[in-house]
């Protein structure tokens, strides 16, 4: 099975032509050998350039290698702009299974006997079907008696089998490529099928979805910006989630947000607050926010609020990546490119040794020709990406946390470009950041500290004169025994260095008794060799 699925690979790579990625002075003699003599599998979309190739080649190799492509997409560090653009018009549009057999492994899951013990109706044409699950309409019986529009989320049957042995391939294709190809190390293919392998087996735990799920809904919790359906967290599964049915408007359907008359600007503006609050504030940020995900509800247009749903990919930060994240954007805004090379040392994303001053240079040299644009002309997102990209000369190792954010800021500018064209992400998102810089030093910070401190110490002030009698008790016992101990460790030493003397001793008369009794007089040698013994004897009993 696995030779078969590798040949099947190797041959559908070979017939799109994508042995042209590796450039011939980086084939062996042999491997350029035994592409000639698989002649049969030869190109047969000379005329396309390579980009489609690979994306053509990749939609017939099926979802988890569309996946892959989606993924890669997004590391435009590793990838040439050309390709990375088209691997983004990679579609997840997958035939759907039986509605009757994910009819059944809902049933298993939720241990029915028939499907009608739970929901009064089941639609088993599916919603939608993707790479990795399908989507049915259901309406749930609750315990008041009421009914709740819902959606069931089913991963496909035998998937994860099919996952895990073509990831082993993947990875397996990824360590020939990291040994014997000229760039392999840098362009770390072994560490971006690792990346890979999370994301996706994360995405076939439908629990964890729910999690996240449950946890952005708390964190936008009465938010006029996002909200999050809510999930039955009684009846999900790792293979089976049931949450509430919305019905909004997508966000690529400009027409019809046009129709109800939706303020786009407003819309454009709040889809950037939502990402910084959910990154800034929240350390918690959905990393997969690409327009199939989003809707507009459909109420209050003129006060118009996102709908987020696929939970799967979650992004987070800890606070020393989100603090010198956002002083970076900062000092970008600022133009203070000192800054930016210096924040990228104290972080650690490029080695200690870095020359600051090249790494400015080079920074300044990027980006200073951007800012002679009008801000409203400018991509926020290919900013952070030619900042990665410089980086990666000054030997930077790639985040994975800020490859998702990455991702996510280039979804979210170009969302909000499209809705709104004259979006100026830059000027939308500066007074959100220097606000969250501001909150994170001086006294605010530092007042928010004694607050978040606070139940600790009362815990622990009662005990603090306890505390204090014992040490204050127990101080004089322990000094005295830690000078009894360096006394014992000074009087160890002491003989240490006699016996060391003795045997430096004894070594100097043996040798010089040795040279005496071969050229000298006999009873100088016997004085000497007595010596030896003297000294021996008093190394071994000092």
């Amino acid at each position: 099975m696995r030779f078969s699925r590798f040949y099947h690979i190797q041959k559908t790579l070979l017939q799109y032509g994508l042995d042209e990625l590796i450039p011939a002075s980086w084939q062996p003699w042999y491997a350029r050998g035994m592409r000639k003599s698989a002649f049969w599998l030869h190109n047969r979309y000379p005329d396309y350039p390579v980009g489609k190739r690979l994306r053509l080649a990749l939609q017939s190799l099926g979802p988890v290698w569309i996946k892959f492509g989606q993924m890669l997409s997004t590391r435009r560090d590793l990838l040439p702009a050309e390709i990375a653009d088209e691997l983004a018009r990679l579609q997840d549009k997958v035939d759907p299974f039986p509605g009757e057999q994910a009819q059944q492994l809902i049933e298993q899951a939720l241990e029915l006997t028939d499907i009608s013990e739970l929901f009064s109706s089941f639609s088993v044409t599916p919603l939608a079907s993707a790479s990795i699950a399908q989507v049915h309409a259901a309406v749930l019986r609750q315990t008041d008696g009421s009914d709740a529009d819902v959606v069931i989320k089913v991963i496909r049957p035998d998937i994860r089998k099919q996952i895990i042995a073509d990831l082993d391939l993947m990875d397996g294709l990824a360590a020939i490529a990291a040994r014997y190809l000229p760039d392999g190390k840098r362009l770390r293919p072994r560490e971006v099928v690792s990346e890979y392998r999370k994301t996706i087996l994360d995405e076939l735990d439908l629990q964890r979805e729910a999690a996240n799920a449950i946890q952005l809904r708390r964190n936008f919790e009465g938010s006029d910006s996002l909200y999050i359906p809510y999930v039955y967290s009684d009846f999900s599964r790792p293979n089976v989630m049931v949450m509430e049915r919305i019905y909004g408007i997508p966000v690529s359907d400009i027409a019809a947000l046009n129709a109800q008359h939706t303020d786009m600007e407003l819309l454009a503006k709040r889809g950037v607050e939502v990402f910084f609050t959910q990154v800034f504030r929240d350390s918690f940020f959905h990393a997969d926010m690409h327009p199939g995900n989003i809707f507009v509800s459909r109420e209050h247009p003129e006060n118009p609020k996102y709908i987020g749903i696929d939970c799967g990919i979650v992004g987070t930060l800890n606070s020393e990546d989100k603090r010198y994240l956002a002083e970076n954007f900062v000092a970008f805004f600022n133009r203070d490119y000192r800054k930016v090379a210096q924040l990228h040392l104290d972080s650690g994303w490029v080695p200690v040794d870095t020359n600051v001053e090249e790494f400015e240079s080079a920074i300044r040299t990027v980006c200073e020709p951007i800012f002679q644009k009008p801000l409203a002309d400018i991509s926020f997102g290919h900013v952070l990406l030619n900042l990665f990209s410089t980086a990666r000369r000054f030997n930077m190792q790639v985040q994975p946390q800020l490859v998702l954010l990455q991702k996510t800021l280039l979804y979210v500018e170009g969302l909000g470009r499209q809705l709104y064209p004259q979006l100026d992400l830059w000027k939308t998102a500066k007074p959100f950041l220097e606000s969250w810089v501001k909150q994170q030093v001086g006294l605010p910070a530092l007042w928010r500290q004694v607050k978040d401190n606070a139940p600790f110490w009362a815990e622990k002030l009662p005990q603090m004169p306890t505390l204090l009698h014992r040490y204050l008790e127990q101080g004089p016992k322990q000094q005295a025994l830690m000078l009894q101990q360096l006394q014992l460790l000074q009087l160890q030493q002491h003989k240490a260095n006699r016996q060391i003397i003795a045997a430096a001793l004894a070594a100097g008369s043996l040798i010089s008794g040795t040279i005496a009794f071969t050229v000298g007089p006999l009873w100088l040698a016997g004085a000497l060799l007595g010596g030896t013994i003297f000294f021996g004897v008093k190394a071994l009993l000092s």
